[in-house]
C-alpha cells in the first residue's frame, strides 16, 4: 500500500467527520449552539450509564459469541483474550473504518496460535450476521415510518442505461479476473487461493457450528442491548422523553449505518441522528445534543476500555 493510499485510507475518514461537525455548526445559530450545550450539560447521566452498560454488555456477548464460530474449526480461546481483541477492534475502527476486524483477527491468531485466515473468515462470518440484522432494522423502519422515510430518500432521476452498462461491463471484467486467476499457477496467486480457503472455511463454521441457537440468542441479544442504549438517551434530555419507540427505530438505524460506514460515526452521526429527530418534531438543537451525547459516552467507553485491552492482553498472556 503507497503512502498515499495510507493517508487517504486514514486521513478522508476523519475528514469528513470534521466536514459533518463544521455543517452541523454552519447550520445552527449561536443561540442553538448555547442550547445544545446547556442540553448536554444538564442530561440526567443515570441514563447516559445506563446507555454505556447496555453497551458493555453487548461487547462481552459478543466476545462469547465468537466461540460459537472458532469451535467447529478445533480453536477454543480464552474468553478474555476474546474480550480483549474485540474492544481492540472498536477502538482501531475509530481511527480506520472497518480495520478493527483485521486487527481483532490478528491479534487473536497470534496470542492463541491460530490460523489467521480462518479466524478472520468468523469475523467476516459475524460480521455478515450483523448485516442480516441491521437490514431487519432498516425493514422495520420502513414499515413504521414509511412515508417519513419515502420522503427523506425520495428516488432521484437514473439513467437505467447508463446503469446496465456498468453493471455489465463490471460483471465481465469480475468473470475474466476470476477465469484468469483460477487457472494461474504463479506461487504468489496459490498462495492466495490458499489465504482464501482458509478464510472461507471459516466463514462457513457458521453452518457446522453445533450450537445455533445459542448462537441466535446472542445475536438477538446483542441487537438488543444496540437499540437499548439508543432507546434509553430519550430519557437523558426532558425534550426527548416523548419520542416511541417507532419514532426512535429510524434514528437508531440512521445511527447505525453511518457508524458502519465510518469511522466511529465521528461528526456524521449527531449530524444524522437529529436529521431523523426533526422529522418528528424534536428540534435540532436537542436532536444534536441527543447524538452527541449518545456518541460521546460510547466513543469515551470503547478509548477507555480498549486502550484497556490493548495493554492488558499481551500482559495477560505473558502471565499465563
Amino acid at each position: 500500500m503507497t503512502t498515499l493510499q495510507t493517508l487517504i485510507k486514514k486521513i478522508l475518514p476523519l475528514a469528513i467527520g470534521v466536514f459533518f461537525i463544521w455543517l452541523s455548526l454552519k447550520g445552527t445559530t449561536q443561540e442553538e449552539r448555547n442550547a445544545i450545550w446547556d442540553s448536554i450539560a444538564q442530561a440526567n447521566y443515570v441514563y447516559v450509564g445506563l446507555s454505556v452498560l447496555f453497551a458493555i454488555m453487548s461487547h462481552l456477548s459478543r466476545a462469547y459469541r465468537w466461540k460459537y464460530l472458532l469451535q467447529p474449526l478445533g480453536y477454543r480461546p480464552r474468553f478474555i483474550n476474546s474480550v480483549f481483541t474485540v474492544m481492540i477492534a472498536y477502538l482501531a475502527n475509530l481511527g480506520v473504518p472497518r480495520s478493527g476486524e483485521i486487527l481483532r483477527a490478528t491479534a487473536l491468531a497470534n496470542y492463541e496460535k491460530l490460523p489467521f485466515e480462518k479466524v478472520f473468515g468468523t469475523v467476516i462470518a459475524e460480521r455478515i450476521v450483523d448485516l442480516v440484522f441491521l437490514l431487519f432494522f432498516i425493514l422495520l423502519a420502513l414499515g413504521v415510518q414509511f412515508e417519513l422515510i419515502w420522503d427523506l430518500l425520495r428516488p432521484k432521476t437514473i439513467n437505467y442505461q447508463t446503469l446496465v452498462l456498468l453493471l455489465l461491463g463490471g460483471l465481465i471484467v469480475m468473470t475474466g479476473g476470476w477465469l484468469i486467476f483460477r487457472q494461474s499457477q504463479n506461487q504468489w496467486v496459490l498462495r492466495a487461493k490458499s489465504l482464501i480457503a482458509g478464510f472461507l472455511q471459516g466463514v462457513k463454521s457458521i453452518l457446522s457450528m453445533p450450537h445455533k441457537g445459542w448462537f441466535l440468542l446472542h445475536s438477538l441479544f446483542i441487537w438488543a442491548m444496540y437499540l437499548a442504549m439508543f432507546y434509553t438517551i430519550k430519557w437523558a434530555l426532558p425534550e426527548t422523553d416523548v419520542l416511541t419507540l417507532t419514532m426512535i427505530i429510524p434514528a437508531f438505524v440512521a445511527g447505525g449505518i453511518v457508524i458502519s460506514a465510518t469511522n466511529g460515526g465521528i461528526g456524521i452521526y449527531p449530524f444524522t441522528v437529529a436529521l431523523v429527530l426533526e422529522s418528528f418534531g424534536i428540534s435540532n438543537a436537542t436532536g444534536l445534543a441527543f447524538g452527541w451525547i449518545m456518541w460521546s459516552s460510547q466513543t469515551l467507553m470503547i478509548v477507555v476500555f480498549g486502550a484497556l485491552s490493548f495493554f492488558a492482553l499481551p500482559l495477560v498472556n505473558r502471565v499465563s
